[in-house]
């Protein structure tokens, strides 16, 4: 590969990621915004039925090729896991009164199980730098949480609501191995992202529409806040957020992808900053960089 390829490669790569981690941290925002006005359910279910219609409209008006049988079970999956299962602890967590920075922090350990299944699972070699990469993360993202679990932001929540973004994580971890083993199979290599994605909000639309209708809160509540989270998670979490999540995935190693979600808190805390004015405080500046050094340790191919 000749130098000026490379470095095309390696400046796509870099938006790429950079997009996730921008991207991926805004649902925190949403998660935060949509549950002041309504349940996870209810706001998930119209997130996704509105995702899911642009979708694939968009499909259909680019005249993309639709999968097999197989193809769209596949989606499906994935989708029932890393977004039925991570959003719904994750916002479920919020809404329960877990503090946004716990959860984020709970989201974060996802790239120390990836990393110990990679091998085995996967056959990809974690390198001695990656796993110290990955410590050093994780470090990080305890850094810049622990001012807000120490500051009595969390605690408002029921012990039991605490194993909901474990659980969130758990399907994220295994959304991630069903995509990347299957990723050279028939019915995913030749899937479109938007095709994918659009199957993926279809499947997750129906089992939040299902709880919803369940509890009797699908009705959207009469509050443009509501409106106003739903179209943030549409545009910046589902088409930002996933689609760059998807997208590395396919380019990079799950340890290098998974790495960049421990950016995720911080980057966080600088969304509530600029949206809320949220004091970002000396703590969190340190875990800030602490983030930085674990992820360039991690993220290094050579």
């Amino acid at each position: 590969m000749s130098k000026a390829v490379a470095g095309k490669v390696g400046r796509s790569r870099a938006f790429a990621e950079a997009g996730f981690v921008v991207m991926w941290s805004s649902g925190f925002i949403g998660a935060s915004l949509g549950t002041q006005t309504a349940g996870t359910s209810t706001l998930l279910a119209w997130r996704f039925l509105f995702a899911a219609v642009i979708l694939f409209g968009l499909a259909m008006f680019m005249r993309r090729g639709w999968p097999g049988v197989k193809g769209f079970v596949h989606a499906g999956v994935v989708g029932l896991l890393s977004q039925g299962v991570y959003l719904g602890g994750v916002v479920g967590a919020v809404e329960m009164g877990v503090s946004t920075g716990t959860t984020a922090l709970v989201a974060a350990l996802q790239p120390l199980f990836a990393a110990a299944l990679v091998g085995p699972v996967l056959g990809e070699k974690v390198a001695g730098r990656q796993w110290a990469g990955l410590a050093v993360g994780f470090a990080g993202v305890a850094l810049v949480v622990g001012g807000d679990v120490g500051g009595g932001m969390s605690g408002a929540a029921p012990m039991w609501a605490y194993a909901l973004p474990f659980a969130g994580m758990a399907g994220l971890v295994a959304a991630t191995f069903v995509e990347r083993v299957s990723g050279g199979k028939p019915e995913s290599a030749d899937m479109a992202l938007d095709v994918s994605l659009a199957i993926q909000c279809a499947v997750s639309a129906v089992l939040f529409g299902a709880l919803a209708l369940g509890s009797g809160s699908f009705a959207p509540p009469e509050d443009i806040l509501f409106w106003a989270a739903v179209g943030w998670f549409i545009i910046f979490s589902t088409f930002g957020g996933y689609g760059f999540y998807w997208l590395n995935v396919k380019i990079s190693s799950v340890a290098r992808v998974s790495s960049l979600i421990y950016l995720t808190p911080p980057t966080t805390m600088a969304w509530a900053f600029a949206m809320f004015g949220e004091e970002i405080n000396r703590l969190a500046l340190m875990g800030l960089a602490v983030c930085a050094c674990g992820v360039f340790l991690a993220s290094r191919d050579g």
